[in-house]
């Protein structure tokens, strides 16, 4: 252990679950935070307050943060404060996304269940709006993200540029090199710019709406199931309101690839 630079105490430590009250006041924050992502730690105390839930900043900065929700306001600019190694600038502003697998757009979610939570990685291709990968984990490690992006590789060719937010998960070493080693730009979102990666936060809403609100599973191999069967309807079935003429993904997606082959 002294090798490793680890302790006994955070050797042998078990993780705590979220009791059953705190995963209740967490699935209340998730709607809130898709309805108005503006609130932040004290509005959310305080609109939470008014459902009956009496909580300090404290407990409701530390839920927010397991959750992996932020805030969107504008904040000041620490970019001289050195920033982290591995963050990158925003490649898409003014860019015009012409054709499949020019842009991809990353990110994680939070997921609530019956009893316990996921977390949701998922792959959008810009143009189309069409998911090209998804994985579902009960962690928001780094390799989760760099998974769902090597199987997305794999089935749908490598995107131009690949879009995130700059979460830990994507300004990693371990994150830029498989993006170099498959020729892909990589692009950050700015801080507290919600709109750079839009086109993601959009299809969590859509999902949260449409599926996991309305399906609150026990188990985590029916909330996949449930996941593949809503993402299989959203890319083949369901008309975009966001693509001209109410397209379905998939057939903008498969159009252009063919045309371009």
């Amino acid at each position: 252990m002294k090798i490793l630079g680890l302790s006994k105490s955070a050797l042998y430590y078990v993780p705590k679950e979220e009791s059953a009250e705190n995963q209740k006041i967490m699935e209340a924050i998730d709607r809130e935070h898709i309805e108005h992502p503006t609130k932040g730690v004290i509005g959310m105390k305080d609109w939470l307050a008014s459902l009956h839930y009496h909580v300090g900043e404290r407990k409701v900065r530390r839920l927010m943060r397991l959750m992996n929700i932020h805030a969107v306001y504008p904040k000041k600019s620490l970019s001289n404060l050195g920033m982290p190694e591995y963050k990158y600038t925003y490649l898409l502003r003014n860019l015009k996304i012409e054709h499949p697998n020019q842009v991809w757009s990353i990110d994680i979610t939070y997921i609530p269940m019956r009893k316990g939570f996921m977390y949701l990685v998922a792959i959008i291709d810009v143009y189309s709006r069409y998911i090209v990968g998804w994985g579902l984990y009960n962690t928001l490690d780094r390799e989760n993200s760099i998974e769902v992006l090597t199987q997305s590789i794999r089935e749908h060719c490598c995107p131009e540029i690949i879009n995130s937010d700059q979460g830990c998960q994507y300004t990693s070493k371990d994150w830029i090199e498989i993006c170099e080693k498959n020729g892909i730009k990589v692009s950050m979102d700015g801080r507290a710019r919600c709109l750079d990666n839009i086109w993601i936060e959009r299809f969590w809403r859509t999902i949260k709406r449409e599926y996991i609100y309305l399906n609150p599973e026990d188990k985590v191999t029916d909330l996949c199931n449930g996941i593949k069967q809503y993402i299989q309807y959203y890319n083949t079935k369901r008309p975009h309101q966001g693509l001209d003429n109410h397209l379905i993904p998939i057939n903008l997606y498969q159009k252009k690839t063919n045309e371009a082959a």
